[in-house]
């Protein structure tokens, strides 16, 4: 693709990137097929296609509006088109930098920019989250259903092992997660300790910042990522661990571009990149211990589970973790059940569910009917915002495939 960037971009590091980006594009059109909003809407400026020469616009300097700006907020950048195309098109990438002009040429005005801000400001603070998890749950019943929906039973955790391994793990706590989910951190740490390592959290970690960096406040995501940093960099530094731990893939994928989105800082450029090699999702630490978690659960005679598997946007189409994940539930006894489309996004993507509830909300309905359709009894996920988006809409039970490891392996409840 033919490209001629405009002055105020085209000597910039975003500049030289998307201009990189866009070259690639040959608009084949093979990425409209895997795009969830284009399935929907049959508009091709809601497919990749589409958005692309949106933005190439834009940064040529054409004139911006709210129209081209609601075509980039109906994107989920669920990365599903990354995985279609020939070109190896690095869209997501492409996206934000699109969005982050966009936004400062078309400012947000009413209820739209009160509840970005708010999402911004409330969601990454782990405290205030979870005292209004919790708040919400003491009223659950009297809420109205989508906001019910929001709001999952507590469930709890259970015990979480002592470091007592040579081989130790730090694992990101996040922001919603704690609240909403902390049984899915504390089953991790049961199955890593029964393979030979200790799992620890540490404090002054938070939010990855995908929140902020997705919402357009992209400074504020590198600042919760710096925090981040620092809070990891001492124990990184005098070599206590080994990985850096994610649970929820979302969190994986923001953690693993540290390395990009700080190149440019001086000072915590080598830092970012070297927190990135040390990322890992929990999938590709159990399943180096395969054989080891094999031979443990040799011989136990478990009942039949049929699992219905949701495969996030972030792991196959961001991490590009592919197979795994079921490979480590077949091990653990549990009969998967095929599911159609399981390329396509449930619709969660982060606040877009808050964002863009109508298209959120067709896309989950289209997944539950995806995942029930085999007789699954109980459906698993990797990521805390499938999970609670995906419950929202059905009674089946749905948990984080670790969760289903620990229950084989240590005998809590599923």
């Amino acid at each position: 693709m033919q490209t001629q960037l405009a002055d105020f971009i085209r000597d910039t590091a975003e500049g030289r990137e998307a201009d990189e980006i866009l070259r690639k594009c040959v608009h084949c059109g093979f990425c409209t097929a895997t795009c969830p909003t284009y399935q929907l809407l049959g508009d091709e400026l809601d497919g990749p296609r589409g958005r692309i020469y949106l933005i190439k616009q834009v940064l040529e300097g054409q004139p911006v509006t709210e129209k081209t700006r609601l075509h980039l907020d109906r994107c989920l950048t669920c990365r599903s088109c990354e995985s279609t195309c020939p070109s190896g098109v690095h869209y997501s990438r492409l996206a934000d930098i699109g969005r982050h002009v966009v936004e400062a040429r078309v400012p947000r005005r009413g209820t739209d920019r009160v509840v970005r801000w708010a999402l911004r400001e409330f969601v990454p603070r782990t405290q205030l989250f979870g005292m209004a998890m919790k708040a919400g749950r003491m009223v659950r019943g009297l809420l109205p259903e989508t906001l019910r929906a929001k709001v999952p039973l507590a469930r709890p955790a259970g015990p979480w092992p002592r470091p007592r391994h040579e081989r130790r793990m730090l694992a990101l706590a996040g922001c919603a997660q704690p609240a909403m989910a902390p049984s899915i951190n504390a089953a991790t740490a049961r199955v890593l300790d029964t393979l030979g390592i200790s799992l620890v959290e540490q404090a002054g970690a938070g939010c990855c910042g995908a929140v902020r960096f997705h919402l357009n406040d992209q400074d504020g995501g590198r600042a919760d990522a710096r925090r981040n940093i620092d809070a990891w960099w001492p124990l990184v530094e005098r070599g206590e661990i080994e990985a850096i731990v994610m649970t929820a893939s979302g969190c994986g994928v923001q953690v693993k571009d540290y390395g990009h989105m700080l190149q440019g800082d001086p000072v915590y450029a080598d830092r970012a990149r070297r927190i990135s090699e040390l990322t890992v999702d929990v999938s590709a630490v159990v399943a180096a211990e395969a054989d080891r978690l094999s031979a443990l659960l040799k011989g136990r005679r478990n009942e039949v589970v049929k699992v219905a598997w949701h495969a996030p946007c972030t792991l196959q189409h961001g991490l590009k973790i592919r197979g795994v994940v079921e490979g480590l539930l077949v091990t653990a006894g549990f009969e998967l059940v095929p599911v159609r489309d399981a390329h396509l996004c449930c619709g969660s993507a982060g606040t877009y569910s808050l964002l863009q509830p109508e298209l959120s909300t067709q896309l989950r309905d289209n997944k539950l009917a995806a995942l029930s359709e085999g007789g699954a009894t109980l459906i698993a996920s990797a990521n805390i915002g499938c999970i609670s988006h995906l419950q929202g809409g059905t009674e089946l039970p749905i948990r984080h495939w670790i969760e289903l490891v620990d229950a084989r392996l240590n005998g809590f409840a599923i």
